[in-house]
């Protein structure tokens, strides 16, 4: 018989609750962990399609919906999920209490759609442990010390189940998704991706900032300023899935852990700008005024005292980053500001990387190989991201992943 754990935070994402059958199908997992588990904390993102489904609702009805207004939309998606779950562990003789973020004390500041938890009062959710009940919360959202209702941007929910967990305390923080568990490459892409037992909090962070759609970074890295595993698994089945935690990698040995892509990225350049100390930083806060955050930059000189300054972002802040970057072809600091989004970041990601010479040449040999040209490379100590056309990615991930765990040992499976 297992051992019985303490406190688990567990968290559904919208897949997992895509509908009222797999709703019933996570009442009754939550249901069976009682068995092991004493006191349960579930997170629940909106049902499905329901958050894309309110935006376009949105853009119907307003030409630039934003702000509270827009936060105090979305925010009711999980409130609809948090009751259905709670009807229906209800329904099963399971005590349950549904509670909205606000409701729980989750505190942010005031950046609405991109908000940050700030603390968390757990005393009501506490006292509904207490009293024996599954304290249902709803994900992706919180409220300001105004009692406004802020969104945590897209994946909020997984910063959600962690905050909670790192709150309370918790033995763990399960994040129940529609794979498997960490693996090695998106399965749509590499049917044959393989999965790890387990991997560092370090590495986990990596995969989940270079496109890995299975963690937002910021739950790992609340959970290991925190000290609580993660444990990532099928919403679906029993398999044993990922745990993250402190400690070195047990695939210390593995070169790659993962190969990662994202496509919904987009190149910016500047062009002819001012070369001069501190214009760089200049530009680069006005950014970070409004938010907006940069994945890579590349600098060089393109003529006589003057510069070009390219950066890949999130193709959700290029509105907002033209409209700060034509304040700097007003005032002449550049002549133009181009915009490619047809591009793609593919990285590789691992522990040994920064240690291990000629990792990143046998990656770029590969993409040479299918004829892939690279637009950009950044890389750090676990990392190595190129920017190529986006219409390649899919065939750059296949021959990446080939490249390095064609010839990498298998993996204990866990």
């Amino acid at each position: 018989m297992s051992q019985s754990k303490g406190l688990v935070v567990q968290k559904y994402g919208g897949t997992s609750v895509g509908g009222p059958d797999k709703v019933v199908a996570v009442a009754e997992r939550i249901k069976r962990s009682l068995d092991t588990v004493d006191r349960l904390v579930i997170v629940v993102s909106a049902m499905g399609s329901t958050t894309d489904d309110l935006v376009a609702l949105a853009h119907k009805v307003s030409r630039d919906p934003q702000g509270r207004e827009m936060d105090l939309l979305l925010a009711s998606g999980e409130q609809i999920a948090v009751s259905a779950l709670g009807l229906a562990l209800q329904d099963r003789g399971v005590a349950a209490v549904s509670l909205t973020a606000a409701q729980c004390g989750i505190r942010t500041d005031g950046v609405f759609s991109l908000a940050r938890i700030q603390s968390i009062d757990t005393r009501r959710i506490q006292g509904e442990l207490d009293a024996g009940r599954v304290v249902i919360i709803t994900g992706f959202q919180g409220m300001t010390e105004g009692h406004e209702i802020t969104t945590l941007g897209r994946g909020g929910s997984d910063v959600t189940g962690a905050a909670v967990a790192a709150a309370l305390g918790a033995e763990a923080c399960d994040i129940c998704t529609d794979v498997d568990g960490v693996l090695s490459a998106d399965p749509r892409l590499v049917p044959d991706a393989r999965r790890w037992a387990e991997i560092s909090y370090e590495e986990a962070i990596e995969l989940a900032s270079s496109g890995a759609k299975v963690l937002h970074p910021r739950a790992a890295e609340i959970c290991m300023s925190y000290g609580v595993p993660i444990h990532v698994r099928s919403s679906f089945t029993d398999e044993a899935g990922t745990w993250i935690r402190a400690g070195e990698s047990i695939m210390e040995q593995a070169e790659v852990v993962g190969v990662t892509s994202d496509k919904k990225v987009a190149k910016v350049t500047l062009l002819n700008v001012a070369d001069r100390p501190g214009i760089a930083a200049e530009v680069f806060e006005d950014l970070a005024d409004r938010n907006i955050s940069i994945r890579l930059i590349i600098q060089s000189a393109s003529s006589e005292s003057r510069a070009r300054i390219t950066f890949i972002l999130d193709e959700e802040f290029v509105d907002g980053a033209l409209d700060v970057l034509d304040r700097w072809k007003t005032e002449q600091v550049a002549t133009d500001v181009l915009v490619d989004r047809d591009v793609a970041k593919i990285s590789i990601v691992g522990s040994r990387l920064g240690s291990t010479p000629g990792l990143a040449a046998r990656m770029f040999k590969a993409l040479a190989r299918e004829g892939i040209n690279i637009d950009c490379i950044s890389s750090s100590e676990m990392k190595v991201a190129c920017v190529i056309a986006s219409r390649h990615i899919e065939r750059a991930v296949k021959v990446v992943h080939d490249e390095f765990f064609k010839t990498q040992p298998q993996p204990v499976a866990g």
